[in-house]
């Protein structure tokens, strides 16, 4: 009964995951094409299935084309902000809660955006708060 009404109050709330947040650690990664994101879910012992993550995609792009590409990732919720792996790297980020039917689509989505602006989406990962 104290369970109930403590999260009634809120009490038990987690503070809400922003793209910014502190303590975020990287719990899964995925930059080989010919590896599942099912496959790359599922050999994360640190990624926690019922939590929300900061999913990274990681981007080239030409100098030209970075204001495009934010416009257009924006639509969906993505933040476009510089890399720090180098000259014309870029991630684009979002909250949300991972799954392997998510994952592939968003990585099918980035892989298209980047060719259509000349540039290549090498691969993605997720942050969480390392637990505590």
């Amino acid at each position: 009964m104290l369970g109930w009404l403590r999260e009634r109050l809120g009490g038990d709330r987690e503070p809400e995951l922003l793209t910014g947040s502190p303590g975020l650690v990287v719990v899964v990664e995925a930059f080989d094409p010919a590896e599942a994101d099912s496959a790359a879910l599922a050999r994360s012992p640190r990624w926690r299935p019922d939590r929300p993550a900061v999913l990274r995609h990681h981007l080239v792009l030409p100098p030209d084309q970075v204001e495009r590409a934010a416009s257009m990732l924006a639509q969906d919720g993505y933040e476009l902000r510089p890399s720090d792996r180098g000259p014309g790297c870029w991630e684009a980020v979002r909250v949300q809660v991972l799954d392997a039917l998510h994952c592939a689509q968003e990585r099918s989505r980035m892989a298209g955006l980047t060719q259509r602006l000349g540039g290549d989406a090498p691969g993605w990962d997720a942050l969480q708060p390392e637990p505590g």
